[in-house]
């Protein structure tokens, strides 16, 4: 091995993705394999696996889509961390950055991008985010700034902003037509527990029965489609 051979295995950061889509899977590792600086060193389809890979793989980043089975993707950042609190987080997501990226970060992600956004950006944030810097996108930093200079019109900007993660969740898997038996198995809750988070989205959201509520999140679920 030349010099610089020797330097590129010194200074290659280690990525684990996880994704419940092999074809993004494939993708993403092609991508970041193509680059001198940084290597896969692991890809998981589910939560479990991911923190079965989590020790033995070592990653310097963790790269991961939000919607997987068997977890909200935001209670698995937070879980990741209680494992492994230095652990750099970015997601990589088709949901819309506008109303995921800010939950994201509270869980502790340092970075959010949508998939659309291309594989030279998601490169440059992946080399930002090992920096020790936060990646959000022009669009959404500028909208975080005029929020932080206008807090009333930022709090108004968004009915979501006012549920809780769980709550939200719940929403998300109203809206792609699941019972309220079907939320509580997939979030591993009691079924009193769901009808409790479903009472409170009604209230917050100034939604008067359960009809307007399904209605609701099945238009919300619909727009992201579009």
């Amino acid at each position: 091995m030349n010099a610089n051979n020797t330097l590129v295995a010194l200074t290659q950061r280690r990525i684990l993705i996880v994704d419940d889509h092999p074809v993004v899977c494939l993708g993403l590792a092609r991508l970041i394999d193509s680059e001198p600086d940084l290597e896969i060193c692991g890809e998981a389809c589910t939560p479990d696996e991911a923190f079965r890979q989590l020790s033995k793989s070592k990653p310097d980043l963790l790269l991961t889509d939000l919607t997987m089975p068997g977890r909200s993707g935001f209670e698995f950042v937070r879980d990741v961390l209680a494992l492994q609190p230095n652990l750099s987080i970015l997601v990589v997501s088709m949901h819309d950055e506008m109303i995921y990226a800010e939950r994201a970060l509270r869980a502790g992600a340092r970075g959010y991008i949508m998939k659309e956004s291309g594989g030279e950006n998601i490169i440059a944030a992946i080399r930002l985010v090992l920096r020790g810097q936060v990646y959000l996108s022009p669009k959404l930093t500028a909208t975080f700034l005029d929020g932080l200079s206008c807090p009333s019109k930022q709090c108004s900007a968004s009915p979501f902003r006012k549920l809780s993660d769980r709550e939200f969740e719940v929403l998300r898997l109203l809206g792609q037509g699941n019972s309220t038996g079907d939320i509580a198995l997939q979030l591993h809750l009691s079924i009193k527990t769901v009808d409790a988070h479903r009472a409170n989205i009604k209230q917050k959201l100034n939604l008067k029965n359960a009809t307007e509520l399904v209605s609701y999140a099945i238009r919300w679920i619909d727009t992201e489609k579009a």
